[in-house]
């Protein structure tokens, strides 16, 4: 498909920046530029900027590989929470996703993805290593897989558990009021939250 140019170099390069987000379309990306335009120099000034110190000050933790302006993220280094679980997440968008739900006070871990062979993603591609190391190095006593109810999630639950394979570690799963194929991100609270509650001891 060959993109439409508007004239103007300058124009076409924002669209295509803007059109390169994910879920972003070349009609929302000119409607976004053109407003954008429309706005004071100094505020488009600083919304540049704003995307500038982001790129520059987040980073991701070395615990939990959550984002966080400092080497361990703020939930990793709250001593109020429940460091004996650790809740195993797809994304970051999960963790504010439970996080939200305020029934969940232990720790996480972002794998980064899923094993999905036909994308091309495969255990070494996701933190999964990092998990071990720290399922022998800390008191872990129970591990919860908040991940996706697809076979992609299932089969990643299933390999994780296997490699751990530590008996003293309890293996759980958030309950299935998440819909089979839905995504996590995109879950109400109260089903979310009520799923956390009423995990399941995985078989």
């Amino acid at each position: 498909m060959i993109n439409r140019s508007y004239g103007s170099a300058a124009l076409d390069n924002a669209v295509d920046a803007f059109a390169s987000l994910p879920g972003i379309g070349r009609k929302t990306a000119l409607r976004l530029v053109l407003h954008l335009l429309r706005q004071p120099e100094c505020d488009v000034e600083n919304f540049g900027s704003i995307l500038s110190t982001l790129k520059k000050d987040i980073h991701y933790c070395k615990n939990c590989h959550n984002i966080s302006e400092t080497e361990i993220c703020s939930i990793c280094s709250d001593s109020s929470r429940d460091r004996t679980r650790i809740c195993i997440v797809e994304n970051i968008q999960d963790v504010m996703a439970i996080e939200n739900t305020m029934q969940y006070n232990g720790m996480y871990h972002v794998l980064g993805g899923i094993i999905s062979p036909i994308d091309g993603i495969g255990p070494a591609d996701l933190e999964i290593a990092s998990l071990l190391e720290r399922c022998k190095k800390e008191s872990i006593q129970e591990i919860i897989f908040a991940l996706s109810p697809t076979m992609e999630g299932d089969t990643t639950a299933f390999f994780i558990s296997r490699q751990i394979g530590n008996p003293d570690i309890k293996m759980s799963v958030i309950a299935r009021g998440i819909a089979v194929g839905n995504s996590l991100e995109y879950a109400d609270e109260l089903s979310l939250g009520r799923s956390i509650i009423n995990r399941t001891k995985m078989e």
